[in-house]
């Protein structure tokens, strides 16, 4: 899995639609689909954990004061 850790978020996401792209055409042996499904979850989690550890860096941000505060994403209605 070290090739997959080296990998950008976007190089996996492109991986990732290709492997989805491949097991929508419905074609693909069995064994071959198992082999591509596991190397798109393995792909899924790492871009996840990618997600999240962005995610947790942008919780803080620096006010005009220098001070850092939580970050707060605020929903539409």
């Amino acid at each position: 899995m070290s090739e997959e850790k080296a990998l950008s978020f976007e190089e996996a996401m492109e991986q990732l639609e290709q492997i989805v792209d491949q097991l929508e055409e419905g074609d693909v042996p069995l064994e071959k689909a198992i082999s591509y499904f596991q190397e798109g979850m393995k792909l899924s989690k790492m871009c996840h954990d990618k997600l999240q550890n962005v995610e947790k860096q942008m919780e803080q941000i620096l006010r005009e004061d220098g001070e850092l505060e939580p970050f707060i994403i605020q929903e539409e209605e």
